[in-house]
């Protein structure tokens, strides 16, 4: 019998009311990969400090890459912080970074969210703007500034799907709608990485890395929000579960040595 899959969620490691440091992650995540995935959730703490990120790879069958408040740091793509490209976790991105690499590689099953999608980026050389709503002819993709969460993540544009890509097989549809809560987006698409979906404004939502071993997609919007029954949402949820599925039914691990 083959086990359930653990996904690892990439946490966020902050400070709470500015003193007391934390790693968490957003309950949602947890509860789309149990309930939706029907896969193990483990929250993996935001420490640069792992001795082999094949740890980390050796324990989970697959990895969710979240959103987050904080940014990839400029550095990591080679532009200059400002104060437009607001906070920062430095930590989260020495672990996210050349995990998603590691996983590409390999074939282990990832998917980008948000932020995440915009580490899949830089990840592969791409360069991300920090304030997409400032960009000629862009609309504000932010989340509201008010309102209840229903409000905050409610369906608020399209993404055109390319005709016979990865996402409109996966949604069996070339338009869907999503929620958009981002402030930052693609400026320069890295190596390998295919954009397959766009807002009206022509801003990146989905993106594949092209040859990659194994599932690796990632999406601007917030899939997590209402997974269970939301038409996007969930059928995005279950392909990447298929895909750990499968890792996970390996008779052997490929890092264990």
């Amino acid at each position: 019998m083959i086990r359930r899959p653990v996904i690892g969620i990439v946490g966020n490691n902050y400070l709470v009311n500015d003193e007391y440091p934390v790693h968490a992650s957003g309950q949602m995540n947890c509860v789309v990969v149990s309930e939706v995935m029907n896969c193990i959730p483990m929250i993996l703490p935001a420490n640069p400090n792992y001795s082999k990120l094949t740890e980390l790879m050796d324990i989970c069958d697959g990895f969710l890459f979240t959103g987050a408040q904080p940014n990839v740091h400029p550095e990591e793509y080679g532009h200059k912080p400002t104060e437009a490209h607001g906070k920062f976790d430095r930590d989260r991105d020495q672990v996210s970074l050349p995990l998603i690499r590691q996983c590409v590689k390999h074939g282990q099953p990832i998917l980008g969210v948000c932020r995440g999608f915009q580490e899949f980026n830089v990840a592969m050389g791409g360069t991300l703007h920090p304030e997409i709503r400032d960009i000629p002819g862009r609309q504000n993709h932010r989340m509201p500034p008010d309102g209840t969460l229903e409000e905050k993540f409610a369906l608020r544009h399209k993404v055109r799907l390319e005709a016979g890509g990865t996402f409109e097989g996966i949604f069996n549809s070339k338009s869907i709608m999503v929620n958009s809560l981002h402030g930052q987006g693609i400026l320069e698409p890295g190596e390998r990485v295919i954009i397959e979906g766009l807002a009206p404004d022509q801003t990146p939502e989905a993106i594949r890395i092209e040859g990659s071993k194994g599932f690796a997609l990632a999406v601007q919007w917030h899939p997590e929000w209402n997974a269970n029954k939301d038409p996007v949402s969930r059928p995005l949820f279950e392909e990447f579960s298929k895909a750990a599925y499968e890792w996970c039914g390996q008779s052997v691990k490929i890092f264990s040595n």
